[in-house]
């Protein structure tokens, strides 16, 4: 059930920080695997900084953070390449 919830909110990350960040997101795929790696980002960041996520809608925050890192981060890579 664990690994469910990690993708359903992984999902919803990869979403709206593709919709923050004015883009169409990468197909429903990749969306969840940025929203996922976004998570970790995000909470590893957050963490140095002494916050730490404590719910579903602040799991979701630091996820879309994390995710909208990740995607500036892709987007930089590309216009290098």
């Amino acid at each position: 059930m664990h690994i469910l919830w990690i993708i359903i909110i992984g999902g919803i990350a990869g979403w709206l920080a593709g919709k923050i960040m004015r883009g169409d997101g990468f197909g429903i795929i990749v969306d969840v695997i940025v929203g996922i790696i976004g998570g970790w980002i995000g909470g590893s960041i957050l963490g140095w900084f002494g916050i730490h996520g404590g719910g579903t809608i602040s799991d979701l925050i630091i996820a879309v953070i994390g995710a909208i890192i990740l995607i500036w981060i892709i987007r930089m890579i590309r216009k290098i390449a």
